[in-house]
């Protein structure tokens, strides 16, 4: 047995020894391998170094390009601040413009509405003190513009017809109806809707012609050229030539007419009337 437990002892004593030269064996090639690694690492390491440096040194980080780079991008921006400048300037132009113009409108409006003030031949202006050399500025304002006038209605040319339609208000189909009759002396409300909806009733004023009395004028006087009885216009007595002519009332083709002629009374102014003779004188 004894020998038994040394033979066992001996075999794993060896192959242990076996697996830790094994190992140790594993390691130090490992470890030469990555030792190699290193310094080629490193190598390449100091190769990607220099090539970048170059690189960088040559086209990205050039002094030369670089110096020319910055003088064109200071003339460029020295360009661009005139520019700027220019284009700021001319903003506060405009901005100063529309406000004088607006100003130029409220002093104008102003003036024209306050137009009332502005200085006559016989009573001077408040702006045109007589204790001043000269009249003011809003004198001259005044003078310059038109009074304010008050905006006018635009007048419908269509004359106005109340049975126009356009005119009626518009009538609804159909009343609600009402749950009952509301107390009091109230009217009905078809009464109610036919009173207010009922047409235009124009007054004589209205329906009559504005012209009426001019027509009628000429309607006399058109029936006065018909009925009158002589047509001849007057003649004066310069023309001796010319024939008298008499009226229809005093003549006619069977003769003189009695009217005016015989019938009427004749009188004798003498008729009552005796000589007397007076004293102091003789007969003759």
């Amino acid at each position: 047995m004894i020998y038994l437990n040394d033979c066992a002892t001996h075999i794993q004593k060896n192959f242990r020894a076996f697996l830790g030269r094994r190992y140790y064996r594993i390691l130090v090639k490992n470890s030469v391998l990555i030792m190699k690694l290193n310094h080629y690492n490193a190598m390449a390491t100091k190769i990607q170094k220099v090539w970048r440096g170059f690189y960088v040194r040559k086209y990205v980080f050039n002094y030369h390009s670089r110096k020319r780079y910055l003088d064109a991008l200071q003339i460029k921006n020295e360009i661009v601040r005139s520019e700027l400048e220019e284009y700021a300037e001319q903003q506060e132009q405009i901005r100063i413009r529309k406000e004088e113009e607006e100003i130029k409108k409220k002093k104008e409006y102003l003036a024209r509405k306050n137009h009332h003030l502005i200085s006559t031949e016989v009573i001077p202006g408040i702006y045109n003190s007589p204790f001043l050399p000269y009249p003011t500025e809003a004198e001259y304002l005044l003078q310059n513009v038109k009074p304010l006038l008050h905006a006018k209605k635009k007048k419908d040319k269509t004359p106005y017809d109340p049975t126009c339609r356009s005119y009626q208000l518009p009538r609804p189909q159909q009343l609600p109806p009402l749950s009952s009759k509301p107390q009091g002396p109230f009217r009905e409300p078809g009464d109610v809707q036919k009173q207010r909806y009922k047409p235009f009733q124009p007054t004589l004023r209205v329906a009559t012609s504005f012209t009426s009395l001019e027509q009628a004028r000429q309607m006399m006087k058109a029936e006065e050229w018909v009925t009158r009885i002589n047509d001849d216009i007057f003649v004066p007595f310069s023309k001796k030539d010319f024939n008298y002519e008499p009226l229809l009332h005093t003549t006619s083709k069977y003769g003189h007419l009695y009217y005016g002629n015989r019938f009427f009374r004749e009188e004798f102014l003498d008729r009552h009337i005796t000589p007397k003779k007076q004293k102091g004188t003789k007969n003759k």
